[in-house]
């Protein structure tokens, strides 16, 4: 990481305009105004995201929410108690953006909302009991929860819309980090293996057009060739077919399918955060873990050395 860049930084690059956190220059955009009816948009958007990962049978009308939180308390069953909690997180988060969304059209009736009206504060408390309740939703792999996507309304109901843009930037530069840390393992210990010869420029490749997926909005008009490279990319590295081993191949033979598993696995991975665009640290680690003991479990000779994992392909300015 180059700590000479002030976080923030921003620069035209190869003619788009970027921003500097973490080691890489994110493709920035405008900030709209701080105003109710951004605010409302930006919920609404981060209400269909939140959503779109979680697992499934979530969204639960505000509407619903006293039922609810009733069979949320009269259950026991610890396992059913779970999915009853991860419920009513979603009824709590939907009534916060019913209220907001009325706040916004009452001002669109010339009304000022004070930043202490009653409404407002009782918004940010669903939320907040929201984001307390998400913990214990899971993404829809099964796998960990990423409960910081419960938090990102409450901080764009709470801070000023360019403080929240910031904090994106920050979550995607994670992002990328952990796609490069990703892709990285995979380079380190499928390359040294003679069957797996040519994966690692797939493995590159995949990982760039992720990178470049997760720093490009839906709304961008790149998005049609963004996310083609990015489908195209993963589908070309699943496709990889490890060499027909020769005699002298035979220790690696019985590896084959399970390089194959990992690669597989760490597609669904990369997917998963930079779809998200945060970090899923748990599922992340495990990944990393599994690498490792397939290292040890079929091979002998030591680590190759592969080199830093890949990192952004923008450079910074001079």
């Amino acid at each position: 990481m180059d700590t000479t860049i002030p976080l923030g930084t921003k620069q035209l690059i190869n003619g788009q305009l970027r921003v500097y956190y973490y080691g890489y220059w994110i493709k920035a955009y405008d900030v709209p105004a701080d105003t109710l009816s951004a605010k409302k948009r930006l919920i609404e958007a981060l209400t269909r995201r939140l959503f779109n990962h979680v697992e499934h049978g979530l969204n639960i009308p505000g509407s619903r929410l006293e039922e609810a939180r009733s069979s949320f308390e009269a259950e026991t069953d610890p396992q059913r108690k779970r999915v009853k909690c991860a419920m009513l997180a979603g009824a709590l988060f939907n009534r916060a953006a019913d209220i907001f969304t009325k706040l916004v059209e009452i001002q669109a009736l010339g009304v000022e909302i004070q930043p202490d009206n009653a409404l407002m504060a009782e918004c940010g408390q669903y939320l907040q009991e929201a984001l307390s309740l998400g913990k214990m939703v899971l993404h829809r792999s099964g796998d960990e929860g990423i409960d910081e996507l419960w938090g990102e309304p409450f901080k764009a109901f709470s801070f000023p819309v360019e403080a929240f843009y910031t904090s994106r930037y920050i979550k995607i530069a994670q992002t990328m980090r952990d796609t490069d840390m990703i892709c990285g393992e995979l380079i380190s210990v499928l390359g040294g293996l003679r069957m797996f010869t040519g994966v690692d420029a797939s493995i590159r490749e995949f990982g760039e057009a992720a990178k470049v997926k997760c720093e490009t909005l839906r709304t961008d008009s790149d998005i049609f060739d963004v996310w083609t490279s990015f489908v195209v990319s993963a589908e070309k590295l699943a496709r990889f077919t490890p060499l027909s081993p020769e005699e002298d191949f035979a220790r690696e033979r019985p590896w084959a399918a399970e390089g194959m598993l990992l690669v597989r696995q760490g597609i669904d991975l990369v997917t998963y955060i930079i779809r998200a665009r945060v970090p899923m640290p748990k599922s992340t680690r495990e990944f990393i873990e599994r690498c490792e003991q397939f290292r040890l479990a079929c091979c002998d000779s030591p680590r190759a050395e592969h080199g830093p994992a890949p990192q952004a392909s923008i450079p910074p300015p001079a």
